[in-house]
């Protein structure tokens, strides 16, 4: 028989009353979570922070650890009326100190509501047992114990970033994640792996009683969270190496890049002037010095500045005039202490014997024996125009990694410059421009910038014979497995066998043995081999820079580097002897030209 319609309503109503008694019955007996939040307040959450992981070094050193700090936390719509000086006693702080802090509470009110805040950091241990004690009679503050970074080895302030408290910024651009009082990496490898260091936080739930004591704990812990400890992380950094290359470069301004080549992992990355251990240690205390300071320590010039490669740059001049069929090893070409163009201009040179050959070219670093290689380059008849040859020249250029970022796990890395043809075109006009308007290119100055990552990333691309990886700063783990793009070969367009012709040239620099001398003769080491290519790029802010790229050994390479000091002048002078000693120090563990390395170590070429 159907239901008439009086039926089917009062049936319906039956069932939405028994659903409303069984969530009803949920709620006020099964589901504790809601009993929690209604007796709120005679609850008390105390969150557990975790423990940030730790960060190593390559071969186990502890890089960053933690220890054990105390923190004031306050809660301004929960603070009732106290004795200021009895607080400020047990605080160990002034009177002054804590009425400013709630007049600034007051004033803010509205945009503070029930946040809880910071109101002191790292209090002494004895300060902290004191507040426990008689934490009751000051409603609205409470304490909490948290993990703060340790550096046992002073090894690389930029590189390993510091950890602060958020901002009110921060927490917007990480919804959810974050809260006012939690901390989070803001620089270097700390913000690079902030998600797998920093851990899940926990808490505690405890009762309190009508003067705000704690009692006992809620349910004896049974819904207490745990906090999880954040994983540890396994960097590419050689500690001993990175310390070493940090001393070489004291006084100085500038950037050392050390890469093993067989696997584009980075073993030194320095950037001078720098960021102490100390100061990342209470980098609160110190940050505004940091900022103000004229050197700009915190600017990491390792992956940020953008600047005129150099000689090095000949390398790839020569290897793309060789894949084009516009050079080969023997041609010889003139250079009288420079390159005449346009008539009576001149782009100068050091003097050496002429004229050479490319090996000879590449040891004694001639100016004008590259500008006949990228004048071939650019003016090749298979091309219709300059601009065409330039634009195949770019593409070799940039296959190189210049002229974009290198996609390494390092944040906040820049791509440095290649200039095109269209922006050529916008200064001088379409076909308005020809090969000795941009002559300087030949030898790694005008437009293009590049940053020592990328410079030092060269080093390794002709240590492997036309390839790279990625560089990068993290290694696979247990925790962490890393992008397999950083194990995936990054070809040139330049054939492998072009470049023993280049570690031809860069052996001969460094060890001698063609007929014009070598450039770097002061960076050779017994037993090494040591190949290397030295730089003088010009500086409109001063004497020049010095730079030298270079790897070891020449058939088995295990260490590719690049130094950049900038103001030092030629890149015999400083630059090669930087790398060459942190070269000897990584394969020998040893240093044998004591009186070289006093040198370095006491010269200062920054400007006061």
């Amino acid at each position: 028989m159907a239901l008439s319609r009086p039926d089917k309503l009062l049936i319906g109503l039956g069932v939405a009353a028994l659903l409303l008694l069984g969530k009803i019955f949920y709620i006020q007996i099964l589901n504790g979570k809601y009993k929690r939040d209604a007796s709120n307040n005679s609850m008390v959450y105390s969150t557990i922070y975790a423990p940030r992981g730790i960060i190593y070094d390559r071969n186990g050193k502890e890089l960053v650890t933690n220890k054990v700090s105390y923190d004031i936390m306050v809660t301004p719509r929960e603070v009732k009326a106290f004795d200021t000086l009895e607080l400020s006693i047990v605080l160990d702080t002034t009177v002054e100190y804590i009425r400013g802090r709630m007049e600034y509470y007051h004033e803010y009110r509205s945009r503070i509501g029930y946040q809880t805040l910071t109101f002191l950091k790292r209090i002494p241990v004895e300060s902290y047992m004191r507040f426990c004690e008689c934490e009751y009679r000051f409603p609205g503050f409470s304490s909490i114990i948290r993990s703060d970074r340790n550096y046992p080895y002073d090894a690389g302030g930029n590189l390993l970033g510091y950890v602060s408290e958020v901002d009110q910024n921060f927490i917007d651009k990480h919804p959810g994640e974050y809260k006012s009082g939690d901390y989070a990496g803001k620089t270097g490898l700390e913000s690079m792996r902030e998600a797998e260091l920093r851990g899940e936080k926990g808490y505690n739930i405890y009762l309190r009683d009508a003067r705000n004591k704690i009692q006992t704990s809620y349910k004896d812990g049974e819904y207490d969270i745990p906090a999880v400890p954040g994983k540890d992380v396994i960097t590419t950094i050689d500690a001993e190496l990175q310390s070493y290359g940090q001393l070489l470069m004291k006084g100085k301004t500038g950037s050392v890049v050390a890469i093993e080549p067989g696997t584009g992992e980075i073993l030194a990355m320095v950037s001078s002037p720098g960021i102490s251990v100390d100061q990342l240690a209470d980098i609160g205390k110190y940050y505004n010095q940091l900022v103000r300071d004229k050197n700009k320590p915190m600017f990491n010039r390792t992956v940020m500045a953008s600047y005129p490669p150099g000689s090095v740059f000949k390398l790839i001049n020569g290897l793309i005039g060789l894949q084009e069929g516009v050079l080969k090893p023997e041609y010889e070409y003139p250079c009288n202490k420079g390159y005449v163009y346009s008539g009576s201009r001149k782009l100068g040179c050091h003097a050496h014997a002429s004229p050479l050959n490319l090996w000879d070219a590449i040891a004694t670093s001639c100016n004008g024996y590259f500008c006949y290689v990228l004048r071939n380059i650019l003016q090749n008849s298979r091309y219709g125009s300059i601009q065409e040859a330039f634009g195949v020249w770019r593409d070799y250029v940039l296959s190189f990694g210049f002229g974009r970022k290198l996609g390494s796990d390092f944040p906040s890395e820049l791509g440095g410059n290649i200039p095109t043809a269209d922006y050529y075109d916008k200064i001088y006009g379409k076909r308005g421009w020809k090969f000795p308007t941009i002559v300087s290119l030949s030898i790694g100055q005008g437009e293009i910038g590049a940053t020592p990552l990328q410079i030092a990333n060269l080093a390794a691309t002709v240590a492997n014979r036309g390839y790279y990886y990625i560089p990068h700063l993290v290694k696979d783990s247990k925790e962490i497995q890393i992008d397999s793009v950083y194990k995936t070969r990054q070809y040139t367009m330049v054939d492998s066998s072009y470049f023993e012709i280049a570690v031809k040239g860069m052996y001969m620099a460094v060890n001698g043995g063609g007929k014009a001398g070598g450039t770097a003769l002061v960076g050779r080491v017994d037993g090494l081999d040591i190949c290397g290519k030295t730089g003088t790029a010009q500086n409109p802010h001063g004497k020049d820079n010095s730079v030298f790229i270079c790897f070891a050994p020449k058939d088995d390479p295990k260490i590719a580097i690049a130094a950049y000091v900038e103001n030092a002048g030629f890149g015999a002078t400083y630059a090669c002897p930087v790398a060459s000693l942190m070269v000897e120090k990584y394969l020998t563990g040893q240093i044998t030209r004591p009186d070289m390395e006093e040198r370095i170590k006491n010269t200062v070429t920054t400007r006061q």
